[in-house]
């Protein structure tokens, strides 16, 4: 409507939409508990059984080791002969490394042969990866134990995780001079090309609904603490009317109206010019109709 447009108004249809509400937040794929394996003999690696990415059960048998005095045997009974170092294998059996755990090897830095002492770090594992991220203080009272979210790997953009917060922490911990919380986020099913250190990207659907009434969440004004819009007038006179509505959802952008207004129904947006700008930061109403500006007398006097 041109008209319309340059009294100051612009148009907007109220149409239906979808609107979803949620918590945007960045963070990185981390163990939950990350445990260094260390050896509980001194001695030398005979065999590795598993590899690194594998998982393991508690119990599980990950390497086995010679001490100090069966490697010095062995080698002794080696240098005899096949027959003799089957007999001393035989008689002298290797100590198994057990899994303290169920988890995932993430590091193996050894290999068979290495000599180690009990005070080395012969492989690192992880029971369970998650995505551990920092919500904003302003955002944190949206934030649920149990609450539904979606991890998006930057490495994997096009393979979302459907995941659940397990923890929100009591501490927070400043993050270029924002205060925000750590907030562990678990998926519900890891993949397997997810990895320890990679960035993640979480949402946290806070609210939705399918199908609603939207409008322009700039549109509304409040006038004596109800909502109110302005209507384009469907008579030639095309004058804007005042109509109390009920608001519902909001993302800030757009509005749902509960009551009021009907699909299809045109609403008119105030526009505003410099000078109007300031008068509204002065107090003046933007609904109020516009006043013609007093012309300059032609006297001199003071």
């Amino acid at each position: 409507n041109k008209k319309g447009q340059a009294g100051g108004f612009k148009p907007v249809l109220v149409t239906k939409d979808d609107l979803q509400i949620s918590v945007l937040a960045t963070g990185n794929v981390q163990p939950k508990n990350q445990l260094s394996i260390k050896p509980n003999i001194s001695g030398r690696i005979e065999k590795i059984m598993i590899n690194e990415g594998d998982y393991v059960k508690k119990g599980q048998i990950l390497v086995q080791l010679s001490s100090n005095e069966r490697a010095t045997l062995l080698d002794a009974a080696r240098a005899q002969g096949p027959e003799a170092l089957a007999r001393w294998e035989g008689l002298y059996q290797s100590t198994p490394l057990l899994s303290p755990l169920s988890g995932q090897i993430v590091s193996l830095p050894t290999v068979p042969g290495q000599v180690v002492s009990t005070a080395d770090t012969i492989m690192i594992m992880s029971d369970h990866l998650i995505v551990n991220t920092q919500v904003d203080e302003t955002d944190l009272a949206q934030i649920k134990l149990n609450q539904k979210a979606t991890v998006t790997l930057d490495a994997y953009p096009d393979q979302p995780l459907d995941a659940t917060v397990r923890r929100i922490a009591y501490q927070s911990i400043l993050v270029n001079n924002v205060t925000t919380y750590p907030v562990e986020v678990w998926p519900d099913k890891v993949p397997t090309f997810m990895r320890s250190g990679m960035t993640a990207n979480v949402v946290f659907t806070i609210s939705e609904k399918d199908n609603i009434l939207l409008i322009p969440s700039e549109a509304i004004q409040t006038q004596r603490g109800q909502s109110v819009v302005l209507k384009a007038d469907p008579t030639p006179t095309n004058k804007p009317q005042p109509v109390t509505i009920q608001t519902g959802l909001t993302d800030g952008k757009q509005t749902e109206v509960v009551s009021g207004l009907a699909e299809g129904d045109k609403i008119l947006i105030k526009t505003f010019s410099a000078g109007q700008l300031s008068a509204t930061s002065a107090g003046t109403n933007p609904f109020a109709p516009s006043r013609p500006t007093p012309r300059s007398g032609g006297g001199g006097g003071r």
